[in-house]
């Protein structure tokens, strides 16, 4: 989803929570009108937008100028909490629109942040450890009055990690002497007060949305008279007889990250309900394999720094089977079961009718245009969004700024405990909203539950006056 669609999805909910008798507890209806009006305006729109140039000397071309942005959507769900990403795609309009949806999906999940994003228009793979360094130390020069942690606190995103986080905490200890620092970002290394588990904590979560839906959510909370999604709830169904009658359900996953190979790996080693991962991509290359892959060797083959295999001598040193594919290609291989864990936009009006999967998954942030969205939904194809699929990540990111407040170290096991329970809370509240009503797609229930509570807090905040 483009900023555009964002907007306009917002706008269209604000317009349907004002026709909703009673809301707020007004019953006027123009009063009503007038405050979800305010309220609209307030959320369509960002609070600060924030662009500078970093300046770094380069290795091989001297002085180089880069951009740099961060964006606060709003705080009024508490302070603005978003990623930093290095991408040569970043933009201003990008880094907007992903700070609207932090908002969105922050208040999704009910935690007690804002939205925000960050960004610097820069390919990491085209610079040294020392320049991403001097990148890093010189964002947050830039930034280091408008984040902190009372105010904003950054965490990592596509394109940097633990690594960058650590040399950022490092910047701002020195900016601020004294200060407290280390809720100041979240995704630190563990042994600089981050969180155990992080790094894989949103593609645990990005799986725990759908294996939810399909095994505990169907099986124990389920109410089929209630139903009246008619096309998804048979699509589900279908699973249902095809698990019963024994057959594995075919997973493919564009993105290898942090993301996509943890999504992976949790899909590879699922034992409620067998699976088997037929299709993985990374920026170069989809491997395919009908009767699918060895994810723990393409694991443990990446994390010595190599891109996925993409000719038989890499195979054969990965020791995977495999046919090579282009990368692209995995969005429309022969799967059940689609997770989308790479960048945004990549299913729109010019590949969805080539989409085979009857389950799609946003681990990244708006993967699926709008245009396509509706019309998975006309096609009865379950898609599962990204504010309430991607949320592990942010979800652990507040356990890891409350343990900062602490200083208490949380265990891995109770890191993930938390994050499932929290996830399941708000995954039990959509599935049930979405499938007992017949108004447009998923996303438009997710949007309107975050919006809802957005509003009432601006309401009692005294903020729509």
């Amino acid at each position: 989803m483009e900023k555009k669609e964002t907007r306009a999805l917002i706008e269209t909910v604000m317009e349907q929570l004002a026709e909703k008798v009673g809301f707020l507890g007004i019953e006027d209806e123009e009063s009503r009108r007038r405050i979800c009006s305010s309220a609209k305006e307030i959320l369509k729109t960002t609070d600060k937008v924030i662009k500078s140039y970093i300046r770094v000397s380069t290795e091989k071309n001297g002085i180089t100028r880069i951009p740099a942005y961060r964006v606060q959507h709003n705080n009024i769900s508490g302070f603005y909490k978003g990623g930093i990403r290095f991408s040569e795609f970043v933009n201003e309009e990008e880094v907007e629109n992903l700070a609207i949806l932090m908002t969105l999906k922050n208040a999704l999940h009910r935690l007690p942040f804002g939205g925000a994003k960050g960004g610097v228009h820069v390919d990491p793979r085209k610079y040294s450890e020392r320049e991403l360094n001097l990148i890093s130390k010189k964002y947050v020069q830039r930034f280091a009055r408008d984040i902190g942690p009372n105010h904003d606190i950054p965490a990592p995103d596509l394109g940097t990690n633990e690594k960058v986080i650590d040399w950022m905490v490092g910047e701002y200890k020195t900016i601020n002497p004294g200060e407290p620092y280390l809720g100041s970002f979240t995704g630190k290394s563990v042994a600089n007060g981050g969180a155990k588990g992080r790094r894989e904590a949103t593609g645990k979560g990005t799986f725990l949305s759908y294996s939810w839906l399909l095994n505990e959510w169907m099986k124990q909370y389920a109410d089929e008279k209630a139903v009246n999604r008619t096309k998804q709830w048979q699509t589900l169904q279908a699973f249902q007889e095809e698990i019963s009658q024994g057959k594995e359900i075919a997973v493919a996953v564009q993105g290898f990250g942090n993301v996509g190979s943890v999504a992976a790996l949790e899909a590879y080693r699922y034992q409620a309900i067998p699976h088997k991962v037929v299709a993985v991509s990374d920026r170069f290359t989809t491997l395919y394999h009908e009767q699918g892959l060895d994810i723990e060797k393409l694991v443990s083959y990446t994390a010595k720094g190599h891109d996925l295999p993409s000719n038989q001598e890499q195979l054969l040193a990965a020791g995977i089977e495999a046919d090579v594919m282009p990368a692209i290609e995995v969005l429309t291989v022969p799967t059940d079961v689609l997770i989308l864990a790479a960048v945004e936009d990549v299913i729109n009006q010019n590949n969805m009718d080539k989409i085979q999967a009857r389950i799609l998954v946003e681990g990244a942030n708006a993967p699926i245009s709008q245009e396509a969205d509706l019309f998975f939904e006309e096609q009865g194809t379950v898609v599962i969004p990204d504010i309430l699929a991607n949320a592990g990540g942010v979800i652990v990111s507040y356990l890891e700024w409350k343990q900062s407040r602490v200083t208490e170290l949380y265990s891995e096991h109770d890191i993930y405990a938390d994050m499932s329970a929290q996830m399941i809370e708000t995954l039990q509240a959509v599935y049930e909203a979405y499938f007992s009503s017949v108004e447009k797609t998923m996303r438009f229930t997710c949007f309107t539950l975050s919006l809802a509570r957005l509003t009432d807090l601006l309401y009692r905040h005294g903020k729509l006056y």
